[in-house]
């Protein structure tokens, strides 16, 4: 749990739901939202389970703080339909948005806005830097989550539209060799948020069939920069020797020196983060005004950096 310093009797008190309180993003999500709060002598707490995301025990940390009499929650949603079959039948009168992760569409009216990036644009940016590294396409595996991150599923999408070149009704459909793209046969890989998943499944793809791109939606192969190097490192430079070396793109928040360091020593293409401590600021903000009967933007957008060797630029 991250919170404010202990402010004023008539304080209010806010909470971030987040899909794990002990990985980076949210915990830097959580310290913009304290930080936010603190200035105007309110709290904001970071709730949710330790270990590997998952909807059942986001469900239970869910419930707990309905009922603990918060003057808003920010939610991110790790699967709408569950969780809005469950603890969300209890919202009452609770303030609740959004952020990272919004509720699907039919479930949407149940929040009052969100807070964080396009993550369908965002999928498409992704997709942008394979372009890039592969220009005439080639073999791609995708690395996710879930199948039922909301958020996820649309950088997926995303990407799928991107290498396309068409959105729409086959998003869904993994790529067949348009415009030279195709999704290996074993891909998408599902991690269940865990980079020990992550990495063993990204070791047994570049033993049996590497392909020459690789992307992932989120930071899981490098939660541990130090394990990536490690695992991986060696596979690596071993198919440099013969020219089937992947191109790695991977999602990231706010890197490390370490992670910074996998950029520079040429073993991950690209990363393409999300300003997580702006979207923790954002989301108290949004919930504050909410408490005071203000009227808010139904969805505000925070920037994101890609990070290339030696560069770093920042996109709306």
């Amino acid at each position: 749990m991250l919170a404010a310093p202990h402010a004023a009797a008539e304080s209010r008190q806010f909470a971030l739901l987040a899909k794990r309180i002990d990985q980076h993003f949210f915990i830097q999500a959580g310290r913009g939202c304290a930080e936010a709060a603190a200035a105007e002598g309110d709290t904001c707490l970071l709730l949710g389970a330790t270990g590997p995301a998952h909807f059942r025990r986001q469900n239970e940390a869910l419930e707990e703080a309905l009922g603990r009499d918060l003057d808003g929650i920010a939610l991110s949603v790790t699967h709408s339909h569950w969780l809005a079959e469950h603890a969300l039948q209890h919202l009452g009168r609770t303030p609740l948005i959004t952020f990272d992760s919004d509720l699907a569409p039919a479930e949407r009216h149940l929040r009052r806005g969100y807070v964080g990036i396009d993550n369908l644009a965002f999928g498409r940016r992704l997709g942008q830097f394979l372009q890039r590294f592969r220009p005439a396409g080639g073999r791609l595996c995708i690395l996710s989550g879930s199948h039922q991150d909301p958020n996820l599923r649309e950088r997926l999408a995303g990407i799928r539209q991107q290498l396309r070149g068409a959105d729409g009704e086959h998003d869904a459909d993994r790529l067949a060799g348009e415009n030279g793209w195709f999704e290996v046969q074993r891909c998408p890989l599902y991690t269940a948020d865990n980079q020990e998943n992550a990495l063993l499944q990204l070791a047994t793809l570049l033993k049996a069939a590497p392909p020459d791109a690789i992307v992932s939606v989120g930071s899981w192969p490098v939660y541990e920069a130090e394990a990536f190097r490690r695992r991986l490192g060696p596979l690596l430079a071993e198919l440099d020797t013969t020219g089937r070396r992947p191109a790695i793109v991977i999602t990231v928040d706010e890197p490390d020196a370490r992670q910074l360091a996998l950029l520079e020593d040429g073993l991950i293409q690209a990363y393409l983060g999300v300003e997580s401590t702006e979207l923790g600021r954002q989301s108290y903000h949004m919930m504050k005004r909410l408490a005071e009967g203000r009227p808010i933007a139904g969805q505000v957008l925070v920037g994101v950096r890609s990070y290339l060797s030696g560069s770093a630029s920042t996109e709306p």
